[in-house]
């Protein structure tokens, strides 16, 4: 039996919400539940009333109105709350809520920057709207921001939200046409860009670019400049085209924040797929899906309540910037970050969690094994008295990964490993904050989501068996459609079509014998040397292990007919990729997994290409290693890269 990392106490448990939330269940009558498992299943065959329970639970505002799913025989035909009205702002805000409540902290590389209380907020916001009223902002406009994560890209969404706007958001390193490529697609009626962001130290000038994209637009009606970067404000004054969002401000009154509230299925956000195979994929997410799937996330994987003091490491071009916004429906303080999360330091974020007190830390998979790489004692040298959890996403946390949060950072805290994606705004399996953690293992199946691993012929795979993950019924936070005259057509490919009346996340997995899950990485990155079926995530996790590699890239090469495994590395400076090393890799991913999964060649490169959110294209590698074009590369945060792999095509 496999001994687990880390098991709350019965103390513990009981605190939780999710323990909360079972007595909640109890008193209307449901269970008894004796443990997690006893409770998922209530919730995926018993939905109605999970989700009733769901919304009631966590103080949703708004009518649920008396029907709560409608069109359940196929999967994307269902509506939840079809008679139900509500407004998402107005649920972050809770304004019958303690108004001297601390509700959003920001910070950047050199500390704290603003802290707003409720009430601040709220006045923010309520300043905001009358802006957008004067623009003539209504439902079925489209507000984008173009900016860093700072608290003005939170007043701008709430205020938007409120107002029954749709919003778009993305972050302003990237170029004009990644920037293009999206807000075309959604014709925005007002823009607020910055006129800089800072990054490692450095001040980066965006006024040119906002001025393309804005010429690039002719929907835009208005556009405003939030000044983020002090030395290059003046250019904003002298510039009659430009508008400075805190002088068009002193021209309305201030004014108390309003709601309108609208359908569950009112369209909240549209979200870019980050994908490298094309233009991205608009989505349009319904409100009140993506509200009650993040506070049932939040509140019963999480364990995030009022009080608590929230941070995840995002940019406003990551689903995990929605994510943490609604984090401020639960009644806790969000901690938003703007800047290079290892500068000046590699423990900046520790720092930053002893000054605020930082209750639950979100990062990814790939921060954590980079800290790791570093060898830094985090524990040592940060109090860390506040910290409750860590959650780990972006890509499949290694087993080192966890051992490493556990040794290194802190003992006593949940640490969930969570997978999901821009597809639901949302986890598809995460944590359980009452239940043991077992290393290089997702805990559990997200509530109310009907998880499965199929085989290719559309069969349950047991414990151990490698498959592809999948969701068997219907969730509120499924998507309305793709924007385009093809939209509905084209969301229902690409969730539905590879097994019938099914949702297919795309994602190769396992379930384990503790209940738990294993990600192996992306279905459409896997590698099939031999004919067989192997993930990459198998391969990174042994390759991690080796000092000397900083991160590497694997993708499967067509040769002889047949397909093998080329490992790509990047190494620590004044490191060469030797035979001795290239044969310590080697037997390294041989004794940690299996002979299969051997490179059969690895070459030393000098960077990665990756998208804005960090995850490495692997899929855009491997397009050029065959000749192909990568027709989306400004999804890459260093598209410039991919010219090291053109060399490479003819690898021996």
């Amino acid at each position: 039996m496999t001994e687990p990392l880390w098991e709350p106490d019965e103390s513990r448990v009981e605190r939780t919400e999710l323990r909360r939330f079972i007595r909640f269940l109890e008193k209307r009558g449901h269970g008894p539940f004796d443990g997690f498992a006893a409770l998922h299943w209530f919730s995926v065959n018993n939905a109605d009333t999970f989700w009733e329970a769901v919304w009631d639970f966590c103080r949703v505002i708004g009518d649920r109105g008396e029907t709560t799913s409608v069109g359940a025989d196929r999967i994307a035909d269902t509506r939840y709350f079809p008679d139900a009205s509500l407004n998402v702002a107005e649920n972050m805000l809770r304004p019958a809520d303690d108004p001297a409540a601390l509700m959003l902290i920001a910070a950047d590389e050199g500390g704290v920057t603003e802290r707003l209380t409720r009430q601040m907020l709220s006045d923010r916001v309520g300043h905001m709207q009358q802006l957008l009223k004067r623009d003539g902002v209504e439902p079925g406009d489209v507000v984008a921001v173009l900016l860093p994560n700072v608290a003005e890209a939170y007043v701008v969404m709430l205020a938007a939200v409120g107002l029954g706007a749709t919003f778009v958001s993305t972050s302003p390193d990237f170029g004009v046409d990644g920037v293009l490529d999206r807000f075309s697609q959604v014709n925005p009626k007002v823009v607020v860009g910055s006129n800089g962001y800072e990054y490692s130290g450095r001040r980066f000038d965006t006024l040119d670019k906002l001025a393309q994209v804005i010429d690039s637009l002719p929907s835009v009606a208005v556009h405003y400049v939030h000044l983020v970067v002090d030395d290059v404000g003046e250019r904003v004054a002298n510039d009659p085209d430009l508008r400075s969002l805190a002088d068009e401000l002193t021209k309305v009154a201030e004014a108390p924040p309003t709601f309108v509230r609208l359908p569950f299925d009112h369209p909240l956000y549209v979200l870019f797929s980050s994908g490298t195979t094309g233009k991205p994929k608009p989505i349009v997410h319904r409100a009140g899906g993506v509200l009650l799937t993040h506070l049932k996330e939040q509140a019963l994987a999480c364990d995030i309540s009022a009080g608590d003091r929230v941070f995840y490491f995002t940019t406003t071009g990551w689903m995990m910037w929605n994510w943490l916004a609604s984090v401020m429906a639960t009644g806790a303080a969000i901690v938003v970050y703007d800047g290079n999360p290892a500068h000046p330091t590699i423990t900046r974020l520790f720092s930053l969690t002893d000054d605020i007190g930082i209750t639950f830390f979100g990062t990814s998979a790939k921060f954590i094994e980079s800290l790791a790489k570093a060898d830094v004692q985090i524990g040592d040298r940060h109090g860390l008295s506040t910290l409750k959890s860590i959650a780990s996403t972006g890509s499949p946390l290694s087993a080192e990964g966890f051992s490493f949060v556990y040794d290194q950072v802190a003992s006593d805290v949940h640490l969930a490993s969570i997978s999901g994606g821009t597809d639901l705004c949302g986890c598809l399996v995460g944590g359980d904050p009452t239940g043991p953690v077992y290393s290089g293992q997702i805990q559990r199946p997200m509530l109310g989501m009907a998880i499965d691993v199929y085989d290719e012929l559309g069969r349950s795979c047991a414990p151990g068996q490698r498959g592809e993950l999948v969701c068997t019924k219907p969730f509120p936070s499924m998507p309305i459609t793709f924007l385009g005259d093809d939209g509905d057509t084209r969301y229902r490919s690409a969730y539905f079509e590879r097994f019938d009346n099914v949702w297919h996340q795309g994602d190769f997995a396992e379930w384990t014998s503790e209940g738990g899950l294993i990600i192996h990485g992306r279905s459409d990155a896997t590698l099939n040397p031999g004919g067989v079926r192997i993930g990459t995530a198998e391969i990174y996790a042994q390759v991690e292990k080796i000092d000397e590699v900083l991160e590497s890239l694997v993708i499967g090469q067509r040769h002889d007919g047949d397909t093998r495994i080329v490992l790509f590395v990047r190494l620590n400076d004044d490191v060469l990729l030797s035979d001795e090393l290239q044969d310590r890799i080697r037997r390294t991913v041989r004794s940690g997994a299996t002979p299969r999964h051997v490179p059969a060649v690895i070459v030393a490169v000098d960077d990665l290409p990756r998208t804005r959110s960090g995850k490495i294209a692997e899929i855009a590698v491997r397009e050029v290693v065959h000749g192909g074009t990568v027709k989306n590369a400004t999804a890459l945060a260093n598209p410039e890269v991919l010219d090291l792999f053109r060399d490479l095509r003819e690898l021996q």
